[in-house]
């Protein structure tokens, strides 16, 4: 079956109606924010299923105009239920009416970077499949939309054109809250996550690149014939399952600052909600109606939430609603088209389906340009010599015959590619609005003709003026760099220590007099007891001295790379022995006769070591001496050295500050 028949003599009426100037001009313009759009919401209603039933019986729905419908109130027999919506397709509309009316003038926005969706919605038999699909005599909106669509990506990519366009293609399910990919049916169900920017996207989801419409036929045909469909007592063929039919525009600009869009098109079929007390389902029907009856539910409270303002959406509550989160207060121009039924035995569910989309024309959504600049803009470009050089000694090597014979085309050179590169690594990091409004003034110079007033074109006495305001303000960066090293001088000279004070203070490690840096910040200050108090210390009664050794000689190499010897002092820690062994008959006491937990106070002794040692000393008895922890299996001798210098100074300081 082909979806391409009798299309043909419609698709250069279709082309002509999105072709154009001005198809891809947004409403806002580019130096503006994206004006807020609402979802947008027609109805169609199809016509008798069979004639037998058109006699016996009227419509239970009428159409008032383009726009509006009215339903009649089982409940007050005088009263009609009156509704109104953006557009309204009688039993007699055609597929192109509803195509062009509705779909057709949003696909401009995918060729402006941004996103766009098209949503089936309606109880089981109501022709949403129809709608979307259609017949090989009657094709829908998938096929309409693909073919015109196609048709503007080859027209913006021909040549001289700034865009270079591309359309790849990604056809879904969700059945029984599993997402299965339609065109590898093998890979199992796919999860949905959500990038940085907000962006919903579904990592190992096949995607087909296409450049015609056979090559869409090509791969939708087999994989539509891979979604769930079944019978039931409403619907002969009935979709037991949300088909999603994701389309990709991915544009490159070919011109500079080499910028980079994708625009995404999302086309719906939503599988109908069920009576199961009409349709008759068991089994494996029963589950996939209740699958179904689900998603549709959280569907209509994420849009009951958007509309109350809440601050939390159930999109996550399933998965037809995490798809769908562009598309439902999300920054999609969404469409939906709401099918219902003239049968008065459909009644409920039509009541059901326009309360439904009444409430969903209120949502509210922000779509934005998805634009950036293509990674091989910010590649390293490979400079020449002459621009690595300066102007100066570009000028020493050049030769005395080019330097006289200099030809006009070498003045009125281009600006060098690392002022280029570092044009396009800033606009990299710009905020995208200011990005969006330096690029709509870059547009709106080159429409007057401006292209720039490069240096070496400008008047010589402009030139000149140029070139003294530069060294002017050369001479300036000099004088506040001279400046700022006299104020580091004196900074340094007021930090230096008074040598009369040398005696009664402490000594405080300054910088060498050699450093030039910027301070930038007060360095940490090594403090050294003078040797006048440690003498103190050792006349007192204290146990712990630093004690002043040295000299001790260091090989230092000189600036005439000759190694230089250099007499050091450094400072060592002592301890009296008898502070130690009583720290060590202390920590020895602990061993034998602490218990587990008082263990695990000394350092390097955890709740394994600690019953390792209880258990040891109720086999073989108390330690003789803290050594003989190298007995206990599981501790080292190295393990126990490093007990010993962790706990002995600890205990020894403990004993010295508390002499009981």
């Amino acid at each position: 079956m082909s979806l391409r028949a009798k299309t043909c003599p419609q698709r250069r009426e279709m082309a002509s109606a999105t072709s154009g100037p001005g198809r891809c001009v947004s409403k806002g313009g580019l130096g503006r924010r994206p004006p807020l759009a609402r979802v947008r919401v027609a109805v169609r209603l199809r016509p008798f299923m069979d004639g037998e039933t058109e006699a016996k019986e009227l419509p239970c729905v009428r159409a008032i105009d383009s726009c509006s419908l009215e339903v009649a109130n089982w409940k007050k027999y005088q009263e009609t239920l009156k509704y109104q919506f953006d557009a309204f397709y009688g039993e007699k509309s055609t597929q192109q009416e509803v195509y062009v009316g509705s779909v057709q003038p949003i696909l401009r926005h995918l060729l402006e970077g941004q996103n766009a969706s098209v949503l089936a919605y309606g109880p089981t038999g109501a022709g949403k499949t129809h709608t979307m699909l259609g017949s090989p005599e009657q094709p829908g909106v998938i096929p309409r939309a693909l073919m015109d669509l196609l048709q503007l990506a080859r027209e913006e990519s021909a040549e001289g054109r700034p865009w270079d366009v591309s359309v790849a293609m990604s056809y879904l399910e969700i059945y029984q809250e599993k997402v299965l990919d339609l065109l590898d049916p093998a890979s199992g169900d796919l999860v949905i996550r959500e990038d940085c920017r907000g962006n919903i996207l579904i990592p190992g989801l096949t995607q087909k690149p296409i450049t015609s419409f056979s090559d869409f036929e090509q791969h939708f045909l087999p994989a539509s014939r891979n979604r769930a469909v079944g019978a039931t007592r409403l619907n002969q063929r009935s979709s037991r399952s949300h088909a999603v039919l994701l389309v990709k525009v991915d544009q490159r600009e070919r011109l500079t600052p080499f910028r980079q869009r994708e625009g995404k098109l999302y086309l719906i079929d939503l599988a109908g909600s069920e009576d199961n007390r009409r349709t008759g389902n068991q089994g494996i029907r029963l589950k996939e109606s209740g699958a179904i009856n689900t998603s549709l539910f959280v569907l209509g409270k994420v849009v009951d939430a958007l509309n109350q303002g809440l601050p939390r959406i159930p999109y996550r509550d399933s998965k037809l609603t995490r798809l769908l989160q562009d598309s439902l207060g999300g920054s999609a121009h969404s469409i939906l088209i709401a099918n219902i039924a003239p049968e008065r035995r459909f009644y409920q569910d039509t009541i059901s389906a326009l309360n439904f989309t009444a409430r969903s024309k209120e949502v509210i959504n922000r779509p934005f340009t998805n634009e950036s600049l293509q990674p091989h803009a910010l590649a390293p470009v490979k400079l020449s010599q002459k621009e690595l050089l300066g102007p100066s000694e570009a000028k020493k090597a050049k030769g005395p015959e080019e330097e006289s014979t200099g030809s006009p085309e070498s003045t009125a050179a281009p600006a060098s590619a690392s002022q280029k590169l570092s044009l396009l690594q800033k606009l990299s990091n710009m905020d995208p609005a200011m990005l969006e409004n330096l690029l709509s003034m870059e547009r709106l110079l080159g429409s007057q003709g401006s292209q720039g007033t490069p240096l070496l074109n400008t008047p010589k006495r402009e030139r000149m003026v140029l070139i003294k305001t530069v060294e002017e303000k050369n001479l300036e960066i000099e004088r506040l760099k001279m400046k700022q090293k006299e104020l580091e001088a004196k900074v340094l000279a007021q930090e230096a220590p008074d040598p009369r004070e040398k005696e009664n203070t402490p000594t405080i490690l300054q910088p060498p007099a050699s450093y030039s840096g910027t301070v930038a910040k007060p360095l940490k200050k090594a403090v050294v007891m003078p040797l006048q108090r440690i003498q103190k210390q050792r006349e007192s009664s204290n146990k712990i001295h630093l004690l002043k050794k040295g000299p001790k000689r260091k090989l230092e190499p000189s600036p005439e790379s000759e190694a230089v010897e250099k007499d050091e002092d450094y400072w060592e820690v002592q301890i009296s022995p008898e502070l130690l062994a009583h720290g060590r008959k202390k920590l020895l006491d602990l061993l034998n006769e602490g218990s587990a937990r008082e263990l695990r106070s000394l350092q390097r002794i955890g709740q394994k070591k600690a019953q390792l040692i209880v258990g040891w000393r109720e086999l073989h008895g108390p330690f003789s001496e803290v050594e003989d922890l190298e007995q206990v299996e599981g501790i080292s001798g190295k393990q126990v050295e490093s007990f010993l210098k962790a706990n002995l100074l600890s205990l020894a300081a403990s004993q010295h500050s508390d002499p009981s």
